[in-house]
Formats: structure tokens, sequence, C-alpha cells
């Protein structure tokens, strides 16, 4: 089934309330990322996330970890460009887990396109303290994948209101956010802000 999410929310530990705001407000999938946690750690916050999104039918996914995603029972997991190859994360989740992969440059967007992925995320649209040193790509990247992909992809990187509308006209019919939201007063406003910048591009039914 193709996935067809528009809101991701990429997070690190948060709390039943404030995950439960951001699903309220139309989030439609969401991946945990723990990037100093031990194994311990990772697994007891995802166990937590885990019943949240399941309660709202929310995909749920792990970051970097195949191992961990199918010993949490995730729906899947989202690689890196330096994390295990696609080919085995997917003979070690099965057919039905949920793939994911970053890309960066135009190369790696043409080679996502022939691998066993569910969706890729193309950025740093911009620069963001979430990956420091990462160089921001631009909207070209948006463009460049809107213009080739077959595949789903989501624009990711200092994605929020003020710069949504400008990914969404340069091709991203979905998007990734962290900050957005996790910071946010109100995350259900957040979330539901973003949404309807992304879907006041979609043409009419």
């Amino acid at each position: 089934m193709p996935l067809r999410a528009r809101l991701y929310l990429v997070t690190g530990a948060i709390s039943d309330d404030r995950l439960t705001a951001a699903l309220a407000g139309g989030v439609d999938i969401v991946q945990l990322r723990l990037k100093d946690a031990d194994d311990d750690a990772i697994l007891a916050q995802a166990a937590r996330v885990q019943a949240v999104c399941r309660r709202y039918r929310v995909p749920f996914l792990l970051n970097d970890r195949p191992d961990l995603a199918r010993a949490a029972g995730a729906d899947g997991v989202h690689l890196g460009q330096e994390d295990m190859p696609v080919a085995e994360a997917r003979a070690l989740l099965g057919p039905d887990a949920i793939i994911g992969l970053s890309t960066h440059t135009p190369a790696q967007v043409d080679a996502a396109e022939a691998l066993a992925i569910d969706y890729f995320a193309v950025g740093p649209i911009h620069a963001t303290p979430t990956k420091p040193g990462r160089p921001a790509v631009g909207e070209a990247l948006i463009r460049y994948a809107a213009s080739r992909a077959v595949t789903p992809f989501f624009a990711i990187g200092g994605i929020d209101t003020s710069t949504v509308i400008a990914a969404r006209a340069a091709g991203a019919h979905a998007v990734a956010v962290v900050r957005a939201i996790t910071d946010a007063s109100d995350p259900t406003a957040a979330a539901a802000a973003l949404r309807a910048a992304l879907e006041a591009g979609d043409e009419p039914a």
C-alpha cells in the first residue's frame, strides 16, 4: 500500500500528552529519534510512543536501528545514508515494514528510486540544529525530487509555518518537522497550521 502520510513528526523523548496533541492536530506518521540513548531507554520510550500512535492508527518508526525497530514491534525504520543498507533492513523487517531513507543530493534521490523503500526524505532544506554541520540543500532538491521521483518523499530541515508554503510550492506534497511541533506551546495548533498549509496547495477534488 502506498504511503499517504503528509505530516511527519520526528521527535525525541516526548510526553504522551504532547504527542497526543500533535496527532490530534494532523500528524500522520511519527519517528522516534534518540541518538544518544542506550537500547533499553530507546525501547522503553518506543513502547510509550507506539501505544499513543496505535490509538490514532498512525505509523510509528524508529530512527537508524532496524534491530530495535524489530524488537519494539515498530511499523518500520528510517535509515540514514550510513546506516544499515536498505536491502538488509528489508530482509530483517519483512515486506510489510515501512522503510524510509534520508537523501541529501540529486544522486542520492536517483539512487533511492531503485531501492525497496516506502519513502525518502530530502534535506535539510534549511539549516537546522538537529543536523549540525550538514549544509542546507535548499528548495532546489525538492524541485529535483518532485520532477523525477515516483516514490513518495518528505521535505525536511527547518520546515515550519514560515517555510512550508515555499516547500509546497517547490513540489513537496509532504513534510517532516521536528521543532515546529516539539517546541510549540500548542502542538495541536502547530500541527493543524502545517497541515492546512500543505493541503492549501492541493488540487480540488
